[in-house]
């Protein structure tokens, strides 16, 4: 009982953070600044990763518009504006930075996570016993957080080497025709929950928005949690079911890159004329 008062009360007291004092730690790990500064890590590769992974669902879900508006978006983050036909390579680097951030918050991560099996029954008697919330939060988090250590790490890599091969088409056919589907629906599921639970937590860690009511602010960050959880989904498995369908189509014809519309009526008044 004193310690679940003790989660409410004291600001930025994580579940985590319970845990490990749980379970024991060392009078030179409690002295020693660097477990703070190593949670500063955490906390700002994970802010970074979960901006990034909404900025990137709304990017994604271009398709939803038409094939031509994201071609154009692919080509714009390729800056074409600046390479003739854009640079695929823009592309590459961006996904090995945000994979070396994704591996250095992974590890980060795993400070947290229970050794063996018996400081996981440890763990799970005291989250029975407490019946919190947020305590469930956590798991769900580190569950998610596992599984997309390689799920993402598949879809990263992916991208990494076949930045060339981003498009309506080129997209939809690894999707369909690749088989790709079922790794992105587990791992929209994983990314979605992770994150918007870690955005969570990282408000309530650090006490953002905590205003002269942290407890009212609390209540209020889990029905924003929930929203975004919910619009992030919904959208996600739209978007995915809109490639999915592209590809279908478009099975017969895999590998063939996408033309936008503009540049097919231009190539054909062209024949038109020399003919």
């Amino acid at each position: 009982m004193m310690l679940a008062n003790n989660l409410h009360t004291k600001k930025g007291y994580q579940m985590s953070d319970l845990i490990e004092g749980y379970i024991g730690e060392t009078v030179e790990r409690r002295k020693s600044r660097t477990p703070a500064k190593l949670d500063y890590l955490q906390s700002a590769t994970g802010l970074i990763l979960g901006l990034f992974m909404w900025g990137h669902m709304l990017l994604v879900s271009s398709i939803l518009i038409s094939k031509d508006f994201m071609y154009h978006v692919t080509k714009l983050l390729e800056a074409s504006f600046i390479f003739d036909g854009g640079s695929p390579l823009l592309v590459s680097a961006t996904a090995i930075v945000i994979f070396v951030i994704f591996i250095t918050h992974a590890a980060l991560g795993m400070r947290k996570l229970p050794a063996n099996f018996k400081q996981y029954q440890v763990m799970k008697a005291h989250a029975n016993h407490m019946d919190h919330e947020d305590t469930k939060l956590w798991f769900t988090q580190a569950f998610t957080g596992f599984s997309m250590f390689f799920l993402g790490s598949i879809h990263l890599y992916i991208i990494m080497t076949n930045s060339d091969q981003i498009g309506p088409y080129a997209s939809a056919d690894r999707i369909w025709s690749e088989w790709m589907w079922p790794l992105y629906i587990l791992l929209l599921l994983a990314v979605e929950f992770h994150g918007t639970i870690g955005l969570y937590r990282l408000c309530i860690k650090w006490g953002w928005f905590d205003g002269t009511d942290p407890r009212a602010t609390r209540v209020k960050l889990k029905k924003i949690k929930k929203i975004l959880t919910v619009f992030f989904l919904v959208l996600g498995f739209v978007t995915l079911a809109a490639y999915m369908k592209i590809g279908y189509e478009h099975a017969p014809k895999k590998g063939e890159r996408y033309v936008p519309s503009a540049q097919t009526i231009e190539y054909t008044t062209t024949n038109k004329r020399l003919s």
